[in-house]
């Protein structure tokens, strides 16, 4: 059940981000803009090199933080009371 929960999460923020990102300031746009009107090509992944350094630190992050989640959520510790089993997670 809670793989269903996360995957309409999942869903659920894919929806709201838009398809379409525009990561460079006004000044880098018409740069770009005006280097391919001469004939470069260099410009053409800007943006995309722009969201994919933006977008890196975050699953790091991200990972990290998942990766520290499961292992301290799996500790169980005992304790052994005579007459008693008491487990704690």
């Amino acid at each position: 059940m809670k793989k269903l929960i996360y995957i309409g999460i999942i869903f659920l923020l894919l929806q709201v981000v838009p398809s379409s990102v525009q990561a460079q300031c006004p000044m880098c746009k018409a740069s770009v803009e005006s280097s391919l009107k001469e004939g470069n090509v260099r410009g053409k992944g800007l943006n995309n090199g722009i969201l994919y350094l933006l977008a890196t630190p975050y699953l790091a992050v991200a990972g990290i933080a998942f990766l520290w989640y499961r292992k301290y959520r799996k500790k169980n510790i005992s304790i052994n009371i005579p007459n008693e089993n008491i487990h704690l997670n």
